[in-house]
């Protein structure tokens, strides 16, 4: 993953292993065409839904087993993100990278469980720190003897409903030695800003691909469905499957 870019995709929440599967082709097809690193993820649990009435996802139980059958079939290394010291454990008898969510990113129980599983943990900045500001959440991984870590720039929110992205914290998370990924879809949320859900805008998603390569980012993340504006969570701003490679592509020169 320090030698070429590397790519996490897969839908935003585990909707169904149809979904699963289908997404899983289709991102195994785009790593071994283009001899890149992919990980597919997928939520089992959004913790954190605008409305205590959205769709969550199946629980880890249910999701570990629907990602082990995606793991199996396409030969993927995986990734979920977990949101309770005790998910560590358990979530990391399947995936590969333990995802931090942005909001927990200081949460030290969290980090340091997830560290203590020995796999690489993935720890998304959050809106409200700078790049610089995420040389502690990492300290807190490399303290328990773990120092595979990626960092994953965002967004900041500096209003209401929306985000903007510093690139610099690009620049800033690279000088402490980690992969620095883009989160090239949740950076174009509008947190809370469509009658409840989270909104946004999917067609600055290549832009922002392209302007975190010129800042140099390792890797980058983007969450792809083959039917976004019928999706079960962060519809809006989900590429969708047809249109993956075209994104990916000039990221790879």
């Amino acid at each position: 993953m320090r030698q070429k870019p590397f790519f996490i995709l897969g839908p935003c929440v585990m909707e169904n292993q149809d979904l699963l599967f289908t997404v899983g082709e289709k991102v195994a097809e785009i790593g071994q065409k283009y001899q890149v690193p992919v990980i597919f993820k997928s939520s089992f649990d959004k913790a954190n839904r605008t409305s205590i009435h959205s769709y969550r996802g199946p629980g880890i139980e249910k999701g570990m087993e629907m990602l082990q059958l995606v793991k199996e079939k396409f030969n993927l290394p995986t990734t979920t993100d977990i949101h309770e010291p005790g998910q560590a454990a358990i979530a990391a008898q399947v995936v590969d990278i333990l995802q931090i969510p942005a909001f927990l990113c200081r949460q030290t129980d969290l980090l340091v469980a997830a560290a203590q599983t020995g796999k690489i943990v993935n720890v998304k900045k959050a809106q409200f720190l700078s790049g610089q500001d995420m040389f502690y959440p990492a300290q807190k991984v490399v303290e328990v003897g773990n120092n595979q870590i990626i960092l994953t720039e965002r967004g900041n929110m500096y209003g209401y409903n929306n985000l903007a992205v510093d690139f610099r914290n690009i620049y800033d998370m690279k000088a402490f030695g980690y992969p620095v990924c883009m989160d090239c879809t949740h950076s174009v949320q509008r947190p809370g800003a469509a009658g409840g859900k989270t909104g946004g805008d999917r067609t600055f998603v290549p832009m922002m691909a392209l302007a975190a390569k010129a800042f140099g980012a390792s890797g980058y993340f983007m969450e792809v469905h083959p039917d976004p504006d019928n999706a079960l969570s962060d519809g809006p701003n989900m590429v969708r499957l047809q249109d993956i490679e075209k994104v990916i592509v000039p990221l790879l020169g």
